[in-house]
């Protein structure tokens, strides 16, 4: 069973997953809007991604590493720490804030900036 959803995370995750539903609008690995009228299982429904997944070391409740993201990229993100490519960006070509770039080292900005 995942740790965010167990002991004494799950209290909480839960509030800050209250948190985020309620003040972020913004896919954080897209960039597209969420609609919350959504439910599972529609691809675009919301969801909360870690942004340094748990299994990489990032924390399974702080607010810092949650983040609002549509369901189907949450999937497609999985454990790993870069975001996926929506395959029309992919194959235009385009340059632009979606693409650049493929990876971030999540852990290395939160340190430089006071954040473990």
């Amino acid at each position: 069973m995942r740790i965010d959803r167990t002991g004494e995370h799950r209290v909480a995750f839960d509030k800050n997953k209250k948190k985020i539903l309620a003040t972020q609008e913004i896919c954080g690995i897209c960039g597209r809007p969420v609609d919350k009228t959504l439910r599972y299982p529609h691809p675009l429904a919301p969801s909360i991604d870690h942004i340094i997944p748990v299994s990489r070391g990032g924390h399974p409740s702080d607010i810092a590493n949650l983040q609002l993201a549509h369901w189907i990229c949450n999937r497609q993100k999985s454990d790993k720490m870069t975001r996926p490519l929506p395959a029309e960006e992919e194959r235009s070509g385009e340059v632009n804030n979606r693409n650049l770039p493929l990876h971030f080292d999540w852990q290395r900005y939160g340190n430089q900036y006071g954040r473990a």
